[in-house]
């Protein structure tokens, strides 16, 4: 079990691990192994613990994504976890692969966006609309290559599918996104949108903790940047 999963980052009270855009966080209707029920497994042989082993899902990554997910191995530190997510004390930092060029070098995005569960598709707006939610990002790129550009983004908000609507709005969709406007589906049926970073002070023992993923071996592309901006 351990080695399918890549463990970035473990103690007695978290966990972290690098998610490839095969996995699924946590189980839906598709009735697919869910990383939850992995890591449990992987946990329960680990520790060699009898009966149910505790895990909780403090965020959740679209499963196209890949990158740090963040789970809670005790009670209170999902109780911390889910409040710290919920303030946006954690700060996430997200890489993506766009086809064309962002109407500035750097920017912050202010939308607002409206969720369609039917489609599990979210819109952006301009201005306020009834059910909306504000949304907010800031991008810079931090790459280029022949045909593509790299884009380095701190999430302010965690709203459905933000980053992959708010870029689209402004004729960016992410390399691979076809309900988001790309042309093509990346062959590994992931999109390249990478969660790369988190930041935040540990529920527990007050330290403050980085945790950085890999980028996907699969997908070659990540390597057509110049040396340094993927190191």
């Amino acid at each position: 079990m351990a080695t399918t999963l890549q463990i970035i980052y473990e103690d007695n009270h978290i966990l972290a691990l690098n998610k490839t855009h095969h996995d699924l966080v946590q189980k839906d209707d598709t009735g697919d192994l869910a990383l939850d029920d992995k890591v449990k497994q992987y946990l329960k042989e680990k520790y060699k613990k009898p009966g149910e082993v505790f895990l909780g899902v403090a965020h959740r990554l679209d499963r196209p994504v890949t990158g740090v997910v963040l789970f809670a191995r005790t009670s209170k530190a999902l109780t911390r976890l889910t409040k710290m997510f919920r303030e946006s004390e954690i700060k996430k930092t997200y890489w993506a692969i766009v086809k064309n060029a962002p109407p500035k070098e750097s920017d912050r995005l202010i939308h607002h966006l409206v969720r369609n569960a039917k489609q599990n598709k979210t819109y952006c707006n301009e201005s306020p609309r009834a059910g909306s939610k504000e949304a907010m990002l800031s991008y810079r790129i931090i790459g280029r290559s022949d045909n593509y550009f790299l884009l380095e983004i701190d999430l302010e908000t965690g709203r459905h599918h933000q980053i992959r609507a708010q870029l689209a709005h402004i004729g960016c969709p992410i390399k691979g996104d076809l309900k988001y406007g790309f042309p093509r589906s990346n062959p590994d049926g992931g999109i390249s949108l990478h969660a790369r970073e988190i930041r935040f002070i540990h529920p527990v023992t007050r330290k403050a903790e980085v945790i950085t993923a890999a980028l996907p071996e699969e997908d070659k592309l990540w390597k057509a940047f110049p040396a340094g901006t993927t190191s």
